[in-house]
């Protein structure tokens, strides 16, 4: 059984080159995070035109997450136990999916940026990662024989060689120590990084912006993880950074991230 997960920067725009890369890479549940479209305008005769049901949470045109399985997709979860929101009203947003598929408790979640250390999107980012970690620690309590993975878009670099150049990010998201506590905190809740031991670091990246040349220039940053739960943990036989699909026109600014079951 594989499981991936990959932002994809709009599903609408991507159809084609995601279609194609399920073909190619033959995954049977991905994690699809920053859709960037509200439910009734996701293409998902894209997805079921190879087999996989899909299962959509999308609000307006930014972010939106998304799983799309072919081994079954039930008990759908939209939002995470206390989950905070964002906003004036405060709302919910589309930043958090979870289904089974397969066995296996899927999550689908992309962390809020945090934009600027001074911004309260930054206090936001936070408070949301804390509240996941508490979730995650709550489920492990109430089964810890519980098949848990949590896949997504984290926007945290966990070390110093997830960036291409610390110097570079000095004073900016990220990176920062409480970014980085919270991330950790998620861990020691009972999560394992089950990717990094088989693409290891540091230069290893998932994510490459759009300006600058940073593809092609190697500047590159780790920020899109699978962290499973002991049980599921158990059962990784690989894994790794599909960098072959930020090639090309068209593609998303983030690479597939894939791991093999046994």
């Amino acid at each position: 059984m594989r499981i991936a997960t990959w932002n994809v920067n709009s599903v609408r725009a991507r159809g084609d080159r995601i279609a194609a890369w399920l073909e190619r890479a033959d995954v049977d549940v991905v994690a699809i995070q920053e859709t960037k479209c509200r439910d009734d305008q996701f293409p998902e005769s894209v997805f079921a035109g190879l087999g996989y049901e899909v299962a959509h949470h999308g609000l307006s045109q930014w972010n939106g997450v998304a799983i799309a399985s072919r081994v079954g997709l039930t008990d759908v979860e939209t939002g995470f136990p206390g989950q905070p929101g964002w906003g004036e009203p405060v709302v919910e947003e589309a930043r958090a999916i979870g289904a089974t598929c397969g066995g296996v408790r899927v999550w689908s979640l992309y962390v809020p940026n945090g934009r600027e250390i001074d911004d309260p999107h930054y206090v936001y980012k936070l408070e949301w990662l804390e509240q996941l970690r508490t979730a995650g620690r709550d489920w492990l309590a109430a089964d810890p024989g519980a098949q848990i993975a949590l896949c997504g878009d984290w926007n945290v670099a966990p070390e110093d060689g997830d960036v291409w150049d610390m110097a570079e990010f000095e004073g900016k998201t990220h990176v920062t120590k409480p970014e980085r506590d919270a991330f950790r905190a998620v861990v020691e809740a009972g999560f394992t990084d089950v990717v990094r031991p088989h693409a290891p670091g540091p230069g290893v990246y998932t994510y490459w912006d759009y300006k600058a040349l940073s593809f092609p220039k190697r500047k590159g940053m780790r920020i899109d993880f699978v962290l499973a739960s002991p049980a599921l943990a158990a059962r990784v036989g690989g894994a790794r950074i599909d960098r072959e699909e930020r090639k090309g026109k068209g593609a998303s600014d983030h690479a597939p991230v894939i791991v093999e079951l046994a």
